[in-house]
């Protein structure tokens, strides 16, 4: 198996990942989706862990050799951009949310300086906004983000344009498409779930992909 088909092994095998195309989840936004995603999880796994971090090390060198300082995302890529920091020996640090109400008031933790080559690492990408607000921060302060990295993105149109209108690229361990073709080779769905699965895809928001 490639990279893509063992990280959606390993989240499906976990759990991180699960798949309910005929009863969909219900997201906090009120979106019905047949996926749910807790690649947090990931963390109480070591050898899946391990396999992630490596994947990422290599993801980052690939796409972003000219790295120099790893930011994750507030709160679920920090410990995965922390990881792979160690392994690369690589500064860290990560950016908020919003800006800290006490103390000095930062959004950005830990040193970095104008110039700085930057990479975010993100656990997941949806439609890309939460991405955006870290982007804009890192920019704001001198970085040059070079992309993004993630575990895993539901490969969503309103992704591709949030990364498009922000002239950002990024990469992912995993994709909607894998997961779902491992989880039909486990067993885990019908080959009649598809057209479902990948009718919501298309466009999340329209329900009709739960009549198919």
């Amino acid at each position: 198996m490639n990279t893509s088909s063992i990280i959606a092994n390993n989240l499906l095998e976990m759990k991180a990942v699960s798949l309910r195309p005929n009863e969909p989840y219900t997201w906090a936004s009120g979106i019905k989706s047949p996926i749910y995603c807790d690649n947090r999880l990931a963390l109480s796994f070591p050898a899946h862990r391990s396999t992630v971090v490596k994947a990422f090390v290599a993801l980052i060198q690939k796409e972003y050799p000219e790295a120099q300082v790893l930011m994750g995302t507030a709160t679920a890529g920090i410990s995965w951009a922390a990881m792979c920091a160690q392994d690369m020996d690589l500064p860290m640090g990560y950016v908020r949310s919003s800006n800290k109400d006490h103390g000095k008031g930062n959004k950005i933790e830990g040193k970095l300086k104008k110039g700085d080559k930057v990479v975010i690492v993100e656990d997941l990408i949806s439609t890309g906004g939460s991405v955006q607000g870290v982007v804009e921060a890192l920019r704001e302060a001198g970085a040059e983000v070079l992309g993004v990295v993630a575990i895993f993105t539901y490969l969503l149109p309103q992704a591709a344009k949030t990364f498009a209108d922000l002239n950002c690229p990024y990469a992912t361990l995993s994709d909607y498409d894998t997961l779902i073709q491992t989880a039909l080779a486990r067993n885990e769905i019908r080959q009649s779930d598809l057209d479902k699965l990948n009718a919501w895809k298309q466009d999340p928001n329209d329900e009709a992909w739960m009549n198919r």
